[in-house]
């Protein structure tokens, strides 16, 4: 483990003469390397007792460097070794009594990076990806931190299934199972996320409408440009639906 933390921006002095963060300034630090961390995820991470920021007394959280680094730690065994947050727990006790945590084997497979455009969002290339990634149904519980009951939710409301024929789960399974904890730790339930299962079908029949004579035909050249095609408005589908939503949560 790294324990030179990078500082973050302005820091202030706790009592101790110790830098001290407010949480947005460890937000800034962090998501350099952490795109996706976010203000609730921080919290999260604290409420299992991961990391441990003194508190002023108006209750505002004032992190160290150490905590920095803490939570440094936390992110990268959760992206690069897929690690349950009981196990990085007792990694990060076993730091504390000056130990070394155990060593870390790749006994997990790793998932394909989606291809993102200029703005962060999935481009065209990110639906012509193609992977061999197969899990079992016991592979994706564990690395997606979910238990079998989310599973059977998930499934239960057409969130993801096994490819056909088979009983393995592909990439796009494990980012759906992975996306939906995610989303639990701010009370959201797969029953909640059906909405995006309609709408995900609706904008399926667009691209397949926009596609469908070229589809049909039995020209070589014709069906890949349909492929083209078809991950081009998907990719342009995915970046109008996210820009409303950003648009109306600004209106609020």
């Amino acid at each position: 483990m790294d324990r030179t933390p990078r500082a973050a921006t302005a820091p202030g002095e706790g009592a101790s003469g110790v830098a001290r963060h407010n949480i947005g300034q460890v937000l800034e630090a962090l998501r350099p390397d952490y795109p996706s961390v976010t203000i609730p995820k921080i919290r999260f991470l604290e409420d299992k007792g991961l990391i441990k920021p003194e508190r002023t007394p108006a209750g505002y959280r004032k992190f160290s460097d150490a905590d920095v680094e803490r939570l440094r730690y936390v992110l990268r065994m959760q992206r690069d070794h897929y690690l349950p947050l009981k196990v990085i727990g007792e990694h990060l006790d076993a730091l504390d009594r000056g130990l070394e945590p155990p060593p870390i084997d790749s006994v997990v497979p790793t998932v394909p990076t989606v291809a993102l455009a200029a703005d962060g969002l999935p481009s065209a290339a990110s639906f012509n990806r193609r992977d061999d990634l197969r899990l079992s149904r016991r592979e994706l519980v564990k690395i997606a931190e979910i238990d079998e009951d989310q599973l059977d939710q998930l499934e239960q409301f057409g969130l993801l299934a096994v490819r056909p024929g088979t009983r393995h789960y592909d990439a796009d399974a494990l980012v759906v199972a992975r996306t939906a904890r995610e989303l639990s730790d701010f009370g959201i339930e797969p029953r909640h996320l059906r909405a995006f299962r309609t709408a995900a079908d609706r904008e399926v029949g667009l691209v397949e409408q926009v596609t469908a004579t070229a589809r049909g035909s039995r020209d070589p050249a014709a069906s890949a440009r349909a492929h083209e095609t078809a991950s081009e408005v998907a990719a342009l589908t995915v970046r109008l639906h996210a820009t409303l939503v950003k648009a109306g949560l600004r209106r609020r």
